[in-house]
């Protein structure tokens, strides 16, 4: 009896009230998790489109390195010393331009 009570009678609007409570759960989701993630992804897509030679990286890999030529979907980056990689344009999580280590 208590579960018919908290489900609501559909003739009295608690279907109605249903959707308004889901449509403000879903709309909760929206602004605080959705929003920010894709606003952020925007924001990395952007500077991985901008990348230019001497500019630090950091991969998904953790790995922090100093682009040194870039291609259509790849990038050579120097790592320390005389060590280089080539990485995937989609593997950079960060990009810090004019944050190049001075040698």
């Amino acid at each position: 009896m208590n579960l018919l009570f908290l489900m609501g009678d559909p003739n009295q609007g608690g279907s109605t009230m249903s959707l308004v409570f889901m449509g403000a759960i879903f709309l909760v989701f929206y602004l605080f998790i959705i929003r920010p993630q894709s606003k952020k992804q925007k924001e990395i897509q952007e500077k991985i489109s901008s990348i230019k030679k001497g500019d630090k990286i950091v991969t998904s890999g953790g790995m922090i390195a100093i682009v040194q030529s870039i291609e259509d979907d790849s990038l050579l980056a120097e790592i320390d010393g005389n060590v280089k990689a080539r990485f995937l344009k989609s593997a950079v999580v960060e990009v810090n331009p004019n944050k190049a280590e001075k040698k």
